[in-house]
């Protein structure tokens, strides 16, 4: 498995399973109908450094995004988005990039890194509390989860230093 940087070239990759994930309305509040340009300019936007992850076949099966939270003198509080290919789920991809990224921040110089809104039935969010976020609080029935019906998202925080 090789984490990189991505380049503007391996959105046609990241598109199938990013619009797969989206679609299925179960762990991103964005709209389920995102359109493929729109989602292009959310996940690989001129203010996101964005990874990816390719196995040892050269298959893309994960990304992720970091940019900064907040701007002027918070811009040292990160805010990240994650994506492993749900056919791919289950084998420690997601946990190797979330790692490297928290890395990578580091590096850049973020303090922190935070998550505006965790859905709570997100099954990566055993993966989050392992990595040492804490849930902050809990904004309730802010969801439309398909077969959970109204819960709530968690905003999440993890220091960086």
């Amino acid at each position: 498995m090789q984490i990189r940087e991505a380049a503007a070239e391996d959105w046609p990759r990241i598109w199938p399973f990013w619009h797969r994930i989206v679609a299925a309305g179960e762990t991103y509040a964005w709209d389920r109908d995102t359109s493929e340009e729109a989602a292009r300019s959310l996940w690989m936007g001129p203010a996101k450094r964005v990874y990816v992850v390719e196995d040892e076949s050269g298959t893309l099966v994960a990304s992720a995004f970091v940019t900064p939270n907040y701007g002027g003198p918070a811009a040292r509080i990160a805010n990240a988005g994650f994506m492993v290919d749900p056919d791919h789920a289950g084998r420690g991809i997601g946990r190797a990039l979330a790692e490297h990224v928290l890395s990578a921040a580091r590096a850049d110089g973020y303090r922190g890194m935070v998550f505006n809104a965790v859905v709570e039935t997100n099954p990566a969010l055993k993966l989050w509390l392992s990595l040492g976020f804490t849930i902050l609080g809990t904004v309730p029935e802010a969801f439309e989860h398909p077969r959970h019906g109204l819960v709530g998202l968690h905003v999440m925080y993890r220091s960086l230093a």
